[in-house]
Formats: C-alpha cells, sequence, structure tokens
C-alpha cells in the first residue's frame, strides 16, 4: 500500500482515553490526527473503520511462537508463521523469546534473529529478543526445561550479549542465583532490560535486584515466589515485592487462565493499567486447534498437549506457556475485570512500549509515530492490522 492513506470513522483510544478522530498516515508514519474530515490531499486511499475502535497496534513483550512455528526450531519459516498468525490478531510488534536450551542453541537463536529481521515478512515486526533463561531457580521452573538450567556464568553470557548486541532487548533471570548480580552489571552496560522470572527470590533479594536495575517482573504470579514460612517465621517473595515497589513494572499473561479473574481484578486495582503489560507467552500452538505440540524446538524441546485452548505438560502438572494470541487476551481482561476497554488497550500498547524504551514511536496514535494500527470492534474482533504503515491484515 502506497501514497497517503485515511482512517476514517474510528474511536481513536490514547492513553486509556478515546475520542473521534480520523488518523492520517504516510510513508509508516501518523501525519495527522484530529477531528472527522481533517484536511487530506486528494489521492489518498480512505480506510473507513464504520465506527469501531482503532488503536495503536498491540505490542506483545513476551511470545515463543504462533501458528505451527516456534521461535527457536532454527528456521526462517517459522518466524513467518508465527509473525503472520500474531498480525492477524492484531500484534504489530514482537519480540521473540527464547526458553533455557544449551549454550549453542542460545547462539543459533540470535544468528537466526539477525537474519529474519532483515527479510521482508508481511507479518508482526520485532523489537528485539527476549532471552528466557536458562538462569533460572530449579523449583520454580514451571515448563521450563530443568535438563538446561544453570547458574549464570560470566564466559557464557557474554559471548550471547556480544553476538547478540543490538538484538537481544530484554533477559529473564532469577535474581537470587549465584552470578546474577555480576550479570546483572553486563546487561545493564548494555541497556538490555533485566527481568525477573521464575525465581524464588525473597523481598530483600528483590530490593537488592531492583539496586542492581531489574525494574520487571516475568509473566507475574506465575513462576515466582509469595509468603513463605521458615522455622515459623514469615518471608514475603517476589509478588509481595511486585505489589510494593510502585517503579516495577509486570507483565500479565491474560489468558484468564494462568491468572484468575480474583487475582485480575487485584493486580488491575493495585498496580494500574500503566505497570501492567499484557502478553501472551504463547507458545506454537496459539491460533491452531488442540492437540499435542513441541514445547521449544522441534529437535530438542519437549512435547505438550493443548486441552480445551489450554497448554500443558504432559503428566499436567504445569502449564506449558498459552495458546493465547493478543486480541483474546485484550477481550478476556476486558470481560474479567469489566474496566473500560480503552484502560484495558493501554496496558497492550502504551504501557509495554514504555517499558521497552520506545514510548516516543510506538504505544500511541500521534503525529510522528509510527503508523502501526489496528482496528476492532467492541468484542476486539480484528478489522484490519496496519504495521509501519502497510496493511498486513484486512478482513
Amino acid at each position: 500500500m502506497g501514497g497517503i492513506v485515511k482512517i476514517i470513522g474510528g474511536k481513536v483510544i490514547n492513553r486509556g482515553e478515546y475520542t473521534y478522530a480520523d488518523v492520517i498516515i504516510n510513508d509508516g508514519k501518523i501525519i495527522g490526527v484530529g477531528s472527522q474530515n481533517i484536511n487530506h490531499p486528494d489521492d489518498v486511499t480512505v480506510i473507513d473503520a464504520n465506527g469501531k475502535w482503532v488503536a495503536a497496534g498491540f505490542i506483545d513483550l513476551h511470545t515463543h511462537g504462533a501458528g505451527g512455528g516456534d521461535f527457536m526450531d532454527g528456521t526462517q519459516d517459522s518466524y513467518e508463521k508465527a509473525l503472520i498468525m500474531h498480525a492477524k490478531h492484531g500484534t504489530t510488534l514482537l519480540y521473540p523469546t527464547t526458553l533455557s536450551s544449551t549454550t549453542e542453541s542460545l547462539h543459533q537463536s540470535v544468528e537466526l534473529y539477525k537474519k529474519v529481521k532483515s527479510a521482508n515478512i508481511i507479518g508482526a515486526a520485532m523489537g528485539g529478543l527476549h532471552l528466557e533463561g536458562p538462569y533460572f531457580a530449579y523449583d520454580y521452573r514451571g515448563a521450563q526445561d530443568e535438563r538446561y538450567l544453570r547458574n549464570p556464568e560470566r564466559e557464557e553470557y557474554d559471548a550471547i550479549i556480544k553476538a547478540g548486541k543490538g538484538d537481544i532487548a530484554r533477559w529473564s533471570l532469577a535474581p537470587e542465583l549465584k552470578g546474577a548480580a555480576e550479570m546483572a552489571t553486563a546487561l545493564r552496560n548494555e541497556g538490555i532490560l533485566m527481568a525477573m522470572g521464575h525465581t524464588g527470590a525473597t523481598f530483600e533479594e528483590c530490593q537488592h535486584a531492583f539496586e542492581k536495575g531489574f525494574t520487571h517482573l516475568t509473566h507475574f504470579y506465575s513462576c515466582m515466589s509469595t509468603i513463605t514460612r521458615r522455622n515459623a517465621y514469615r518471608y514475603a517473595g517476589v509478588i509481595e515485592y511486585g505489589y510494593f515497589n510502585d517503579d516495577i513494572t509486570i507483565e500479565i499473561i491474560g489468558d484468564g487462565i494462568h491468572v484468575p479473574q480474583s487475582l485480575l481484578n487485584l493486580v488491575y486495582k493495585i498496580k494500574g493499567a500503566e505497570r501492567i503489560a499484557l502478553i501472551t507467552d504463547s507458545m506454537r500452538a496459539a491460533g491452531m486447534p488442540d492437540g499435542k505440540y513441541m514445547l521449544g524446538s522441534l529437535e530438542q524441546g519437549q512435547e505438550v498437549v493443548v486441552e480445551d485452548g489450554v497448554a500443558k505438560l504432559l503428566d499436567r502438572s504445569a502449564f506449558a506457556g498459552s495458546v493465547a494470541t493478543m486480541d483474546r487476551v485484550v477481550r478476556t481482561v476486558q470481560q474479567l475485570t469489566n474496566r473500560p476497554l480503552p484502560e484495558i488497550v493501554r496496558s497492550a500498547t502504551e504501557t509495554p512500549a514504555r517499558i521497552m524504551g520506545i514510548a516516543d514511536r510506538k504505544g500511541a496514535i500521534a503525529v510522528g509515530y509510527d503508523a502501526d494500527i489496528v482496528i476492532f470492534d467492541d468484542e476486539v474482533n480484528i478489522q484490519s492490522t496496519i504495521v509501519n504503515g502497510q496493511i498486513v491484515y484486512n478482513i
């Protein structure tokens, strides 16, 4: 799609509120937002939103794949499947996420990302890699493969950071592990977002980690410590620290399964949409039918089962990521919390953009911002997805 595009007749969402406005985009950027009938050149392509919602495209900070593809499969085809499927469901920017694996696999993931980012895939764009693991606490491993869990070793992570310079956007790890504090210094020096995840840290260890630069919590409530008792005394954990520290941001798997309705309401009441990023944590079965799938790479991953739209380990002892897409996440969280839709959309747009340090160009409908836009109805059924000014999905 070339030339100037004008979106008319929509309710434009920005920062938790909305107005009736037209949006004009050109050359991948938003060049006008204003009252309906805003002036524009004659040679313009018009998209009629027909009273639907117009928002910045959804940003997924944590996804392992979709459409039958996993980002650790080691193939561009798997990337393409995932990027296309996520775009169909309103995601315009995502952060391909790894799983705990061998050092060799992590290096391969970095190299493949470098290759794919230069390919012209018509789907969601990528903002950088999210390395999830392998430096996690064994007792909080969830669906992370225990074969690959280990403590941070400087030689290993330094080599990965060097190989992925400029391409690693965030790294999730357990801050209480031996060597994690030293690793935090290396990550901070590279501007990589540090997130506490799969961790049994105490409140005090979380505070120490925050002082070292950890500012985000990976899939809040999932695979993290809460209040425990030791010799009759109670100790607060990661969850309590997440609520306590207003400067800590969190992400929530918004499928209504990982975090039930009662906790969704609690977390929105305490943290607010401006500190919550909604994520899918989706695996390859997102957008696919129930059945058996591989979590992680086809060669080194583990088989899981998807039943009634829920991914689980074969022994049903833990969830295995999700099969959610961002439209489902926004829809589900809005329905379960009964909060205004624009407020929930904020957790899928502006907040993740701010967490990743790109809120000056992503996450809002504003002049000068990237033309990443999604149009959807009151049930969050996607009509159109526009990435960098290009229509990548339209019903």
